[in-house]
């Protein structure tokens, strides 16, 4: 790549995911953030004409700041690696397995990782009739930000009733009570973990929202919880073949100790908007926000 002060930078945003807004944010802080260390940035609104844009524009590295999907599930990975162009994050391959929850619980269960209860089942099943004894969780297998979330309480009257945006097949999941903690990879590091507290269920709008959630890191944990967060959360970003930035969520349930930590998902592709959990854990580390973006494109590359 060309020195800092050259270098042609792309950040790809928006896209046409749910999560289309987290992006253009991630987008727009990280292009301004990415200025401010040298580089010259274009902002490219990721459309049907993105392999003409980014041909036009002949960028060095590309900084892929899209959610969901077709952002991070392969797909515009697989077109930057045609171009042959150095990318931020995962690869195709690592991509596609992490947005993939029923492939990621299958890599976390080989990699002997724990993981709650689950499984995959119709829709319509679900609607019907409760697919396992509540407490659970039904969500989509391929998004993230906890877009299409459902919890079905103990008491539930009945059946999530799930709108007819969801997938015909849904991920299932034993809910698992406690505290929602969270840790970043950069590289071979894990970070730090976070605790998250929100009102009620940790939603896309808590995520995102002014004011949805408290962060609070150095998580206050048992040091062998601590320890097994890092370590869980490395072992999964290799065992999924991450690179880059990497963000594993866990649920613990501390009346059961060690055995109470559970993972939910690896994020190959972690939010980088003001309220996002990575940047305040490298922050946390001695970081700033443009020390963190230009080690993410000095690391980019194609397939490896």
């Amino acid at each position: 790549m060309s020195s800092r002060t050259q270098a042609r930078i792309a950040v790809l945003k928006g896209g046409p995911s749910a999560e289309r807004e987290v992006s253009l944010v991630s987008g727009r802080e990280c292009a301004a953030a990415l200025r401010n260390e040298g580089y010259s940035v274009v902002e490219i609104d990721a459309g049907p004409d993105l392999v003409d844009r980014l041909t036009a524009e002949k960028p060095d590295v590309v900084f892929n700041a899209l959610h969901g999907r077709w952002g991070e599930d392969g797909c515009v990975q697989g077109i930057l690696e045609w171009l042959r162009l150095p990318y931020t994050h995962s690869g195709v391959l690592a991509s596609a397995l992490a947005m993939d929850k029923a492939r990621t619980r299958q890599i976390y269960a080989q990699a002997g990782l724990p993981v709650a209860e689950g499984l995959l089942a119709r829709r319509d099943d679900v609607r019907r009739a409760h697919p396992m004894p509540p407490p659970y969780v039904v969500k989509p297998f391929n998004e993230g930000s906890s877009v299409g979330v459902y919890l079905v309480h103990e008491n539930a009257n009945g059946p999530a009733q799930l709108s007819d945006d969801m997938p015909e097949i849904v991920l299932v999941e034993r809910f698992i009570p406690g505290r929602e903690l969270t840790t970043t990879v950069m590289g071979d590091r894990a970070l730090a973990v976070t605790d998250i507290y929100a009102t009620g269920w940790y939603s896309y709008e808590a995520k995102y929202a002014a004011g949805g959630s408290r962060h609070v890191v150095p998580a206050d944990l048992p040091g062998d919880i601590t320890r097994a967060c890092l370590d869980y959360a490395l072992r999964a970003h290799e065992a999924i073949g991450c690179r880059g930035v990497s963000r594993t969520d866990f649920r613990w349930d501390e009346t059961r100790g060690l055995e109470g930590l559970h993972l939910l998902e690896t994020n190959t592709q972690p939010g980088m908007t003001p309220t996002s959990l990575a940047p305040e854990q490298a922050a946390h580390c001695g970081m700033s926000f443009g020390e963190l973006v230009r080690w993410m494109v000095e690391d980019a590359s194609c397939s490896r």
